[in-house]
């Protein structure tokens, strides 16, 4: 019997994202270090959180003096200034039943600027100009509007996370979180994936939500904003992922 972890990639997702299906939109630096695109997602990741060698390989990358977003459980060197810190949770949705949603509509670039929106009204976490390359979005329109909308973000191997999860004011208290979160979720299982969730820890609505739906606390990371040591200079200038170096996966 195999005694693989098939959850593992969740420890660390963002770098396991990156260096495997959405090494499209990394930029790395030497074999320690690697974020996505800036446009994309603001997330960063080093592979191994205990090795000063990957921090300096994210300083190098990121440039001095600028800030930089990753999340787990990090402890960065002492010469890297904290930003901010905002403790989360994981939660696993291999127990989620997913469904199509008839009224859900499939989202695109033409839609970004409503997205935009309709996420800086209800800030469920950051979505970004090409944040919709990313994956998946579904949204609910009502009367011409979009009111409701969730989608994809990290994808870690076997792992899709749902993210942007967020309701206009005006509609809550019907249910339409859930219902695209389940609609999401199932493309997420047609490709043979398995949803997960972030959220802050202090969002107890949606967290109740989410567990209520079948969602399980598998983790509790922090969503940590860091600044790299020295004085802003010229931002790095960073390499495609789609020259990463062996061994990483393709």
């Amino acid at each position: 019997m195999s005694t693989e972890n098939p959850a593992a990639p969740l420890d660390n997702p963002v770098w396991a994202a990156l260096t495997g299906p959405h090494r499209a939109f990394a930029e790395y630096s030497g074999r320690g270090a690697a974020r996505y695109l800036p446009a994309a997602n603001p997330f960063a990741a080093v592979a191994d959180p205990a090795d000063p060698a990957a921090w300096a390989d994210l300083a190098a990358l990121v440039g001095p003096g600028r800030e930089v977003w990753l999340t787990g459980l990090p402890t960065p060197p002492a010469d890297w200034g904290t930003v901010r810190v905002i403790p989360g949770v994981q939660l696993d949705g291999r127990e989620v039943r997913a469904e199509a949603a008839p009224e859900a509509v499939r989202l695109g670039p033409a839609d970004v600027a409503e997205m935009t929106a309709l996420v800086e009204l209800t800030e469920p976490g950051p979505f970004l100009p090409r944040t919709i390359e990313l994956g998946t979005y579904l949204g609910i329109r009502r009367e011409g509007r979009l009111v409701a909308m969730a989608g994809e973000r990290m994808r870690p191997p076997g792992w899709t996370e749902i993210s942007a999860v967020c309701t206009h004011p005006d509609h809550r208290g019907q249910g339409l979180a859930a219902l695209l979160v389940r609609a999401v979720a199932a493309g997420i299982r047609e490709r043979g994936d398995v949803p997960f969730l972030h959220a802050a820890a202090d969002n107890t609505n949606a967290i109740r939500l989410y567990e209520s739906m079948g969602f399980v606390l598998r983790r509790e990371p922090v969503f940590i904003g860091l600044r790299t040591p020295g004085t802003p200079g010229r931002p790095a200038v960073a390499r495609s992922s789609t020259r990463f170096p062996a061994p990483f996966p393709v």
